[in-house]
């Protein structure tokens, strides 16, 4: 669609292929060509899949037919599908309708997923005290989760009813009340974010996040106190903070990308390289995800001579023998120095260069010296792998055709057994 190849667009979609089918809607909404639009998903509505439905459902509302767009969803209600009631009440709440969305998922309270859209529609509904109760009970009605007399765990349905009810009381205003609630949760860190942490810092209790810093084993709670004390302007103090928390076994491992970008934010790039190269010489420290965010930061500031002589190092050490997940973070150095011939020479000539996976990253020095018939030449020495590397290179060719033919799965003959 970016290059202009609209035609192909709609040509795969009236063969099947959904992901085009999706854009050429999208594309002929934005034209106000709606009929059309619609027409388009009808063969994959036909079928009763949900996310076609779900996909003609956005477009109308986006077009501001809300009411059609209700219509079409609920009949798959009936269903009590998790993903189309959290859908649907949530296309109600946005359109006044809170109060039958938040009936439609109350029966779903024991479900945390659907329990979450509740606590979001209970906001839009003004009943937050109703559904605070229904997840009360839901605490209290917790067994414990084994027969071990020692066990602390608790069988809880909804599983995240502590947060969500924190969530609830934090809306009301009691601030405590949540605190209290999460310091009872058992599971305490989502998603790289912890949700005591985040409550304390938005509500400036920072004595109080220092304090669960301490005894915070992931460092997520460094994380959100590091955050505030930035934001405040106290760029030592979240310094601090992080280097505090380095110093706890393994507590390095946990911080140093974000001590590293904090001080890289304030023009300490010196400081920032040395934590993570602290980090990478540290026993067992130089794992090729550290190295490579380490010659990362050399090359962003201009030393990438630095970052290969740490590589040669590196490789000296390990008695001059240099796998493929550390050799692969010289190319781009390499050609940063002017040194592209001599990088993809070497790469030919590593004892892994004939692997699938070597072809990906010779591929990418290839087209990036402008050889791309050289870099689509190494893919197809491995048919099945890097198909999108490879379709992408062949688009820049113009070779659409040929880019289809790379990304489609074709059907088996027979349907695969059922397991």
């Amino acid at each position: 669609m970016e290059l202009g190849h609209e035609r192909e667009v709609e040509f795969q979609a009236r063969r099947g292929e959904w992901f085009c089918a999706l854009e050429w809607a999208r594309l002929l909404g934005d034209r106000q060509q709606y009929e059309q639009a619609l027409d388009v998903l009808g063969p994959y509505i036909a079928t009763g899949w949900w996310p076609a439905v779900q996909a003609r459902a956005e477009l109308l509302e986006d077009w501001g037919r809300a009411q059609e767009a209700i219509e079409l969803s609920r009949p798959y209600t009936q269903a009590g599908d998790r993903l189309v009631l959290d859908f649907f009440a949530r296309l109600l709440a946005r359109h006044g309708r809170a109060a039958e969305a938040l009936a439609l998922l109350r029966p779903g309270v024991e479900d945390w997923f659907l329990a979450q859209a509740l606590v979001d529609v209970a906001d839009a509904a003004g009943q937050d005290e109703e559904v605070a109760a229904l997840l009360e009970a839901r605490i209290e009605a917790a067994v414990p989760a084994c027969d071990d007399p020692d066990c602390h765990r608790l069988r809880l349905e909804p599983s995240n009813a502590f947060d969500l009810l924190a969530t609830v009381r934090e809306r009301q205003g009691h601030v405590d009340e949540a605190i209290a609630l999460l310091r009872r949760r058992e599971v305490t860190s989502v998603n790289g974010r912890d949700a005591l942490a985040d409550l304390l810092a938005r509500h400036g209790r920072i004595e109080e996040l220092r304090a669960y810093t301490d005894s915070e084993y992931h460092g997520h709670a460094a994380r959100s106190l590091a955050e505030v004390l930035e934001a405040r302007g106290d760029e030592e103090g979240a310094t601090a903070v992080y280097r505090t928390f380095a110093e706890k076994p393994h507590g390095m491992w946990r911080v140093a990308h974000l001590l590293s970008q904090l001080l890289v934010r304030h023009g300490r790039v010196d400081e920032a390289i040395a934590v993570v190269r602290a980090l990478a010489d540290s026993p067992g420290g130089a794992d090729d995800c550290v190295v490579d965010a380490l010659c990362t930061l050399y090359a962003e500031h201009g030393r990438a001579q630095e970052a290969l002589a740490y590589l040669d190092a590196l490789k000296e050490r390990r008695d001059g023998e240099e796998e493929w997940d550390f050799f692969q973070i010289r190319l781009p150095l390499m050609a940063d120095c002017g040194l592209r011939d001599e990088a993809i020479e070497q790469a030919r000539a590593h004892p892994e260069g004939g692997t699938w996976y070597a072809a990906w990253s010779l591929s990418h020095l290839l087209a990036e010296a402008g050889c791309i018939e050289e870099a689509v030449a190494v893919l197809e020495q491995h048919p099945g792998s890097n198909n999108t590397v490879l379709a992408h290179h062949l688009i820049d060719l113009g070779r659409i055709k040929d880019a289809v033919r790379v990304l489609q799965v074709r059907p088996s003959v027979a349907p695969a057994p059922d397991p």
